[in-house]
C-alpha cells in the first residue's frame, strides 16, 4: 500500500470521496490509514494510503494556521506553525478550532493534535458552520418548546450531557442562537476551544434577505487564548454583567461550585457533563464533593438546576439517530426528589415519569417500535 503525502487539502478530498456520509470525525495517525466516523459507523479511507510523518505534520500545520490570528500588544500572533510545534513540545497535546470553506459547504472544525507511540496524530471534529435550529436536531418538539420556555428565566442551571460525539455542542449552539435572535441578553461563553461562532447580525424577519443587528450581545472567550482556565474565566465573567453564561464543560469541583453560585446570584448558566441520563448526572455532580457536603449541594441543585438534557447518537437503519432523556425541574415533586436523593432513592428516577419529562429507555423504545433501530442496538443502549 502506498504512502500518501497529502497536504491540508486532504479534508476536501475526503469529503468528495465519501458523499452523503455525514462525516463527523476524521482520524489521521502517523503510519496508519485514515479513519472516518460517518452515519455508517467507523469507515476506512483505504484509497488515501498510509499517512507518513510529513503528511500528518503538514495537515496539523495547515489546520493550525487556519485559526483566526489575534494580534497582541507586542505584535505577535498565535496561528503560526512554529507556535504549534512549541505547544506540542511543551504540552504534548493541543486543542483548537478553525474554519474551512472548501469542503462542499463551510465547515468549522474542532481539532486535537496529539502524540502517541507511533508519532503525531490529528483528530478533526467537523461542525456545521451554520448553527442548526432546535427543530432540525431530532429533539422532541415538546422538549424544544420546554427548553425555549426555561431559557427565558432570569437564573438557573441547564446541563446538556452525553458522551463525546453525542451532539452536545450542537444543541447548546442551537439554544444560544435562538436566544441571540429573540432576546436582549448579554451571553458570555467560555470554551475550550471555541466551536461555533455567533454573528452580530441576523436576518430581518420582516424583510427576508436583509440583515439587522441581533438583539443579543455575545462575548466568546477561549481557554488558553482569552482566559487562563475555566475557573479564572468564570471568576472574571461576572464583571462583564452577563445574563447567560456558557461553560463549555464542567471538569472539576471548583467549576461546578462556581456554576451553582452563578446560578444562585441571578445568572442562567449552561454547561455540559460526560454523563448519560439525569440520575447519572446528579451522581456525577455529587462525586465532585465530599460526603458531608452532598446534602447541601442537593438542596442548592433543587433550587437552581433547571433542566438536564441527556443525549446520545446511535446508528439506526437510516443513519445517526438521536436518543434523549429530559428532566425539567419545574415542580415541587422534582425538587423534592433531588433533595431526597441518596444514590439509591427512586424519587428522582420517578420524576422522569412526570408530564413533560422523557426517560431514555422510553425514547429508545419509541425508536425501536417505529422501526428505526435494530433489536441489537436497542438492547445495547438501554439504561435500565
Amino acid at each position: 500500500m502506498s504512502s500518501a503525502t497529502p497536504s491540508y487539502d486532504i479534508l476536501g478530498q475526503l469529503a468528495a470521496a465519501f458523499p452523503g456520509r455525514e462525516i463527523s470525525d476524521v482520524q489521521v495517525r502517523t503510519g496508519g490509514l485514515i479513519y472516518l466516523h460517518t452515519n455508517r459507523g467507523l469507515e476506512i479511507a483505504e484509497a488515501f494510503g498510509i499517512q507518513d510523518a510529513a503528511a500528518v505534520a503538514r495537515l496539523a500545520e495547515g489546520l493550525y494556521t487556519r485559526q483566526s490570528v489575534e494580534i497582541w500588544s507586542d505584535g505577535s500572533g498565535n496561528g503560526t506553525a512554529e507556535q504549534m510545534w512549541e505547544k506540542v513540545r511543551s504540552r504534548r497535546v493541543i486543542d483548537f478550532s478553525c474554519e474551512e470553506g472548501a469542503l462542499g459547504s463551510p465547515v468549522r472544525m474542532r481539532v486535537q493534535v496529539h502524540l502517541s507511540e507511533h508519532g503525531m496524530g490529528v483528530t478533526c471534529r467537523w461542525l456545521r458552520a451554520k448553527i442548526s435550529q432546535l427543530e432540525t436536531l431530532g429533539i422532541d418538539p415538546l422538549i424544544s418548546d420546554s427548553l425555549r420556555e426555561l431559557m427565558q428565566r432570569r437564573f438557573g442551571l441547564g446541563l446538556i450531557t452525553g458522551p463525546t460525539g453525542s451532539g452536545k455542542s450542537t444543541t447548546l449552539a442551537a439554544i444560544l442562537d435562538w436566544v441571540r435572535r429573540n432576546f436582549q441578553k448579554h451571553i458570555v461563553t467560555i470554551e475550550d476551544p471555541i466551536e461555533y461562532r455567533y454573528d452580530t447580525t441576523m436576518e430581518d424577519p420582516n424583510q427576508p434577505g436583509k440583515s439587522m443587528p441581533a438583539p443579543s450581545l455575545v462575548t466568546q472567550q477561549e481557554v488558553g487564548r482569552h482566559t487562563i482556565s475555566y475557573q479564572s474565566g468564570l471568576k472574571e465573567v461576572l464583571r462583564k454583567t452577563p445574563n447567560i453564561i456558557l461553560i463549555g464543560e464542567i471538569r472539576d469541583r471548583e467549576t461546578m461550585e462556581t456554576c451553582i453560585e452563578a446560578a444562585q446570584t441571578g445568572h442562567f448558566v449552561l454547561s455540559t457533563l460526560h454523563t448519560r441520563g439525569a440520575v447519572k448526572t446528579i451522581d456525577r455532580i455529587l462525586e465532585f464533593f465530599p460526603k458531608d457536603q452532598q446534602p447541601g449541594i442537593l438542596h442548592r441543585l433543587s433550587e437552581t438546576l433547571t433542566f438536564v438534557l441527556s443525549q446520545g447518537l446511535l446508528t439506526g437503519f437510516n443513519g445517526r439517530l438521536l436518543v434523549t432523556e429530559y428532566l425539567q425541574n419545574t415542580s415541587d415533586a422534582v425538587a423534592a426528589g433531588m433533595r431526597a436523593y441518596d444514590g439509591s432513592a427512586t424519587s428522582l428516577a420517578d420524576s422522569l415519569r412526570y408530564k413533560g419529562n422523557l426517560r431514555w429507555d422510553q425514547c429508545l423504545m419509541n425508536h425501536y417500535r417505529a422501526g428505526l433501530v435494530s433489536e441489537d442496538v436497542f438492547n445495547a443502549n438501554l439504561l435500565g
